[in-house]
């Protein structure tokens, strides 16, 4: 019986061990590696607040969600950019929040970038 279920323990063991949780297998690449160290360089909202709250609002995509576009009108505005942030699971506590370091949304918007929601990977 030690003889069956000594192996069979091991190589489940070894199984866990080697699962990989989607969240973290973009970092692991030359691009998501390069979106972390200027994550960690930048906030993760622009500077435009979403006019119903009055504070920019974070759209959570999952989180093997590489790649945004940001539509705009006008020729050449329309571009794809790399998700940089991602939400981490620890409550970082009360924070107070200053509105006077975003800018309102234009009466006439022009791009999707002035909507004051931003894409962020979601942590699971």
């Amino acid at each position: 019986m030690k003889k069956i279920f000594l192996p069979s323990l091991l190589a489940l063991a070894l199984a866990a061990t080697s699962l990989v949780d989607s969240a973290g297998a973009f970092e692991r690449t030359l691009q998501g590696a390069v979106a972390y160290h200027r994550a960690q360089r930048c906030p993760w909202h622009g500077a435009y607040v979403h006019p119903a709250y009055n504070m920019p609002i974070a759209l959570v995509v999952p989180p093997t969600a590489e790649k945004q576009t940001h539509w705009g009108w006008g020729v050449g505005n329309t571009r794809i950019t790399t998700i940089r942030h991602q939400f981490g699971r620890n409550y970082p506590g009360p924070m107070s929040y200053d509105g006077s370091a975003f800018r309102a949304r234009p009466g006439w918007p022009s791009s999707t970038d002035e909507s004051g929601v931003y894409y962020v990977r979601g942590p699971w």
